[in-house]
């Protein structure tokens, strides 16, 4: 006792007690590439510009900034617009699904903010390809934080989008975030679920995630970190039909990135160590707010979503062991299965080659989106 408050004294008596930390200490500047490189082409229907802002952990997104360009979308000057935040697929980057999704909806009257989560793509945060359940949470946070300080934004109406892995982030954050007055999910994994229990739970058992404890307790001393997730470079004759999809995806000209860790080598081993000891949808029973879960019919992460909805509705669902009361506003949940989409399909509208050459489907439904987000937004 005697120890501990002399070792305090002493750290006092050195320490600027009366100096308090401000933004300016988190402050970090990152190298934007300002050159369009993303995976598709810019609307002529929108405005767009690079952004960045800062999380309560002090890490710097760096993220991309649509607006609806017709001067119709604005009935007069000091009319502000709905606001959308997007992210995800896990592993991926802003210049991928995440930036298609944000600028469809500017396309349709909203403001749009696609980002980079912390210590990916262009955002700050050392080691790189490195995630974590809250700070991946206050990310989606801290972007809502962004928009409701602009002047074209209504503060009481954001909305988020979270994409695959990311969709899970997104339940978890409307949870946590009474701000958030709608959310989609779209072609969601629970990566809390996956990484404890194994794909459709197959390692849903205490032997199974002792044996993965042990090997990522293993890996925590090498040098250099293990790297896993990414997708492969070419693809074996017994690929699973989800592994092709997110070949299709990922390693092709229709959705490869350089800055993307499922394009390339993806992310550390240990960098996801917590997602296995956490989940997500603990509290999803209790939001209120509007939620929108889409997944494709022929997705093999479908049970996520389905799972996801009825456990936020009912408060109970196949293979989630906590049970909770029953959603107090069960009305404005919604589950949207669509017809003959892959998981990799509600990436960007789904592909089919024609001529050799890829050709964009048309399997997500933007204008329901729209329509959702209009009418919960408000």
């Amino acid at each position: 006792m005697f120890l501990t408050a002399a070792l305090t004294v002493g750290l006092l008596a050195g320490c600027n007690c009366n100096r308090q930390t401000t933004d300016n200490d988190m402050e970090q500047k990152l190298t934007l590439t300002q050159e369009w490189d993303k995976v598709f082409p810019l609307s002529n229907k929108v405005n767009h510009r690079k952004v960045t802002f800062k999380t309560q952990y002090g890490l710097t997104l760096a993220a991309d900034l649509y607006t609806p360009a017709a001067s119709e979308q604005l009935k007069t000057k000091s009319e502000k617009l709905p606001a959308i935040a997007v992210s995800g697929p896990f592993g991926a980057v802003k210049e991928q699904s995440s930036g298609l999704y944000a600028m469809k909806m500017a396309e349709r009257g909203f403001v749009a903010l696609a980002f980079d989560p912390s210590y990916t793509g262009e955002s700050s945060g050392e080691p790189r390809r490195t995630a974590s359940p809250d700070i991946n949470t206050e990310d989606f946070m801290a972007a809502v934080d962004f928009l409701s300080r602009q002047d074209n934004v209504d503060a009481d109406r954001i909305g988020i989008i979270g994409i695959c892995g990311w969709g899970g982030i997104a339940l978890n954050a409307a949870a946590a975030d009474t701000r958030i007055k709608a959310t989609v999910a779209s072609t969601m994994y629970d990566m809390t679920r996956v990484s404890g229990n194994g794909y459709f739970d197959a390692d849903d058992k205490e032997a199974a995630r002792r044996a993965a404890r042990e090997t990522l307790a293993g890996q925590r001393l090498s040098n250099p970190a293990a790297m896993a997730g990414g997708v492969p470079d070419s693809l074996p004759a017994e690929a699973p039909q989800f592994v092709r999809d997110y070949y299709d995806y990922y390693k092709t000209p229709r959705g490869y990135h350089a800055r993307s860790g499922n394009s390339n080598d993806g992310w550390r081993v240990i960098g996801t160590q917590a997602y296995a000891n956490a989940r997500f949808l603990y509290y999803i029973n209790e939001i209120r707010s509007a939620v929108l879960v889409m997944h494709g019919a022929d997705a093999h992460s479908r049970y996520f979503g389905e799972a996801a909805y009825h456990y936020m509705v009912e408060g109970k669902a196949e293979g989630y062991k906590f049970v909770g009361s029953p959603n107090p506003n069960p009305e404005n949940k919604e589950l949207l299965i669509i017809p003959d989409a892959s998981h990799c399909d509600l990436y960007d509208g789904g592909y089919e080659e024609k001529a050799g050459q890829g050709q964009p489907k048309n399997m997500i439904p933007w204008d329901k989106l729209a329509e959702f987000f209009t009418k919960n937004l408000k």
